[in-house]
């Protein structure tokens, strides 16, 4: 594994935890439609495999030169673990930000960071990988009510993911897409084991972010329709919606909201990472 010997700052990882967090009541659909992955096991991909998929996005991140400033300045440096090594030094940093019980227990996974990867590979394609992180799901089943015989999603459900839209509603967005720029050595090393460069790296996470805000909010009833034990939204103009869009509509338009604008505020930080 190549080593990493960059000098960074005690929350240097902490990014990598924290962005995921953004999308974190998302690890568990109401569906069929979510594509698993077994818990023991990072998801191995080969780069012939990726690119036949679909086309992978490019981008470039800027370099934030603040924070280069800042990181000479200071008298106290801290060495970069290499990725293998990574996940007590990554649960330390969090633990710091942090004492959110679902996210303790979302970093007693191994591999964190390649899990990371995975999941956010996985989002900017529109798929949940629900099952690479040991999350809480919401709380209860999936709430809906009859009509005239017809099954409508109910409002109610929407109150199922309020405890985790608060851990995110609570994150600096800015801190966080200053820290991404700290760990970018290891989220590098670990696409590249998916077969994936610098710029595609930065091409995915921006790609996932645009599939939250991309997302419709709807504040008008949704009316579904039962296949066997699932249900699905009636509109084939919902229905037909990437699954990680279908999940934020379930979580209702207040919520939705809430996320797009945490979406949008770490893009734009992401992307302009001097801004004052």
């Amino acid at each position: 594994m190549k080593s990493m010997q960059s000098k960074k700052t005690p929350f240097i990882v902490a990014t990598v935890a924290l962005v995921l967090s953004v999308f974190y009541f998302l690890s568990v659909y109401d569906s069929d439609e979510t594509e698993e992955y077994r818990f023991q096991e990072i998801p191995q991909q080969s780069s012939s495999d990726i690119l036949e998929e679909a086309i992978v996005p490019e981008a470039s991140i800027p370099d934030s030169v603040s924070l280069e400033q800042n990181i000479s300045a200071t008298t106290e440096v801290f060495n970069l673990p290499e990725l293998d090594d990574s996940d007590i030094f990554l649960r330390e940093r969090v633990s710091l930000i942090s004492k959110n019980r679902d996210l303790t227990l979302w970093l007693s996974s191994s591999d964190v960071i390649r899990r990371i990867v995975s999941y956010i590979d996985g989002l900017s394609r529109g798929v949940i990988l629900d099952k690479i992180f040991p999350l809480s799901p919401p709380k209860n089943k999936l709430i809906i009510h009859m009509d005239d015989g017809k099954i409508w999603l109910n409002a109610g459900n929407y109150e199922r993911y309020d405890q985790t839209i608060k851990v995110i509603l609570s994150l600096d967005i800015k801190l966080l897409a200053k820290m991404f720029h700290f760990s970018r050595p290891l989220l590098e090393t670990a696409f590249s084991e998916l077969g994936y460069t610098p710029r595609q790296m930065d091409g995915i996470i921006l790609r996932a972010l645009d599939q939250i805000l991309e997302t419709p909010v709807i504040y008008e009833p949704i009316p579904l329709t039962r296949d066997s034990v699932t249900y699905k939204f009636e509109q084939p103009e919902i229905e037909s919606l990437k699954p990680i869009q279908k999940q934020l509509i379930r979580s209702g338009p207040t919520n939705t909201e809430k996320i797009k604008n945490k979406a949008a505020l770490l893009k734009k930080f992401l992307l302009n990472p001097n801004e004052k």
